[in-house]
């Protein structure tokens, strides 16, 4: 698949509250076209769901945006539609059934995946455009490092 020639905001940023780090995926997303996946790493709890809603409020999304770790993907109806999928339950990709993401990553559909663990695998299914990479820094303070693959 072709690549992008770039996608923003790059970079190490920090953030101090729920609503910072909300306002950074919402940056991110702007720049986000259907077939496009982002994935993010980091700790439980670090933010991940709450980067992912500030993304999905400036796609258009105004249903509530909630962690999909225990049914594997949300889809959120908007223009381009909204997909977040949690695949830290998921050990091998390769040996799930190949439909298991069918759903949430489309040629329509603006991905983000938390707990990417084989890449490769995700390629065949999106555009890989963009790493998110959050770490606790302290009470509600974060560092969140976007990088693009």
């Amino acid at each position: 698949m072709p690549s992008r020639s770039q996608i923003g905001p790059l970079g190490r940023h920090r953030t101090a509250s729920p609503s910072q780090t909300e306002a950074l995926g919402s940056r991110l997303a702007l720049e986000l076209s259907p077939g496009d996946a982002v994935l993010l790493e980091g700790e439980i709890g670090t933010g991940k769901t709450t980067f992912v809603r500030g993304a999905c409020r400036a796609l258009g999304v105004t249903t509530p945006v909630t962690s999909p770790t225990f049914t594997i993907g949300q889809r959120y109806p908007s223009s381009p539609p909204v997909a977040h999928v949690d695949l830290f339950r998921v050990e091998d990709l390769d040996a799930e059934d190949p439909e298991l993401l069918a759903d949430y990553l489309r040629p329509d559909t603006i991905a983000f995946v938390e707990w990417p663990r084989n890449i490769d695998a995700l390629r065949s299914y999106a555009l890989l455009v963009a790493r998110v990479s959050i770490a606790h820094a302290g009470g509600d303070r974060r560092i969140v490092s976007i990088e693009e693959i």
